[in-house]
């Protein structure tokens, strides 16, 4: 067996050790999972769960909550509780596709530039530290103003705007990788920028890799939210943050109790989403770590 095939066993074996220490995480890991678990399931089962198609009108306008309507209809006569069910819909896949894409863009980014350095690190860093100087969410509503406000074009918004910062953070832990001995190994036995990228720093950044698409999993959700609250979002997608502003538009909406049915339950389901990322996110921190620790 040749040297790097030692070391590219010992680093597996390394990263198992450390995967199977890292399972023996806090109650917070799972609490955070087992919310997130919640609301997939949820968003899997929609259309055998709710009750009636979110956009038929199914009621009358402003009914309050009955057998046939839990949780009351709005102002057009949907079913709200049907609309909160599949809203989950959209806020997890908001999280997963936006957040996929922002921490794809920011590993590829990060990676490339921590591992080459010199003129194309700069290069690259100096591209990222022109993005993280843009204002957001102004810049978000402006374009959204302009462009359009499908789904498609948020999720692609948020994944624009969200990749610079764990990209910088991403490069500086492969700057420390790549001096580790398998990878120089690699490297003097003429093994390609793509694939020490692909087998050697992706599969060392995974924990942290990880740890980053929770958490930008969780500000797409509450960005999307937020730009459908303010109105540049899909109008056709049964969204949470929709629902909100639906219901605060409604007249004399606070001098009813139509707040606890209309606008209460999307707004717990917002928080409670964010909050299983938060704590899913408080959970695989350990799991960050050991990247720091030097072996080989």
């Amino acid at each position: 067996m040749s040297y790097v095939e030692v070391a590219q066993v010992r680093s597996a074996v390394h990263r198992l050790h450390r995967r199977l220490g890292s399972a023996r995480v806090s109650g917070i890991f799972w609490l955070g999972l087992g919310i997130l678990a919640l609301f997939g399931g949820l968003a899997l089962a929609a259309p055998w769960i709710a009750p009636h198609d979110p956009r038929a009108f199914v009621g009358p306008p402003l009914a309050p909550p009955s057998p046939g309507h839990p949780l009351g209809t709005n102002d057009v006569g949907q079913d709200i509780l049907s609309e909160l069910i599949f809203g989950a819909r959209i806020s997890l896949g908001v999280g997963l596709l936006a957040g996929g894409l922002a921490v794809a863009l920011a590993t590829l980014v990060g990676a490339v530039a921590g591992y080459r350095g010199g003129t194309v690190d700069a290069v690259l860093m100096r591209w990222v530290d022109a993005m993280l100087v843009l204002p957001r969410l102004p810049l978000m509503i402006v374009v959204a103003a302009y462009v359009g406000t499908g789904l498609p074009v948020v999720i692609l918004l948020i994944a624009l705007l969200g990749w610079p910062a764990p990209a910088r953070v991403i490069r500086a832990q492969a700057l420390a990788i790549r001096r580790r001995a398998h990878i120089q190994s690699a490297r003097l036995f003429g093994a390609g920028l793509g694939y020490i990228v692909r087998r050697h720093l992706v599969p060392e950044l995974s924990p942290l890799i990880v740890a980053i698409f929770v958490g930008q999993a969780g500000r797409a959700v509450m960005l999307e939210a937020g730009l459908a609250f303010l109105g540049l979002g899909d109008p056709t997608a049964k969204s949470w943050g929709l629902m909100i502003r639906y219901a605060l538009d409604s007249g004399g909406f606070f001098f009813t109790h139509r707040w606890v049915w209309w606008l209460l339950p999307p707004g717990l389901g917002l928080t409670l989403l964010l909050l299983g990322f938060a704590l899913l996110g408080m959970g695989l921190e350990p799991w960050t770590h050991p990247l720091t620790r030097r072996h080989g």
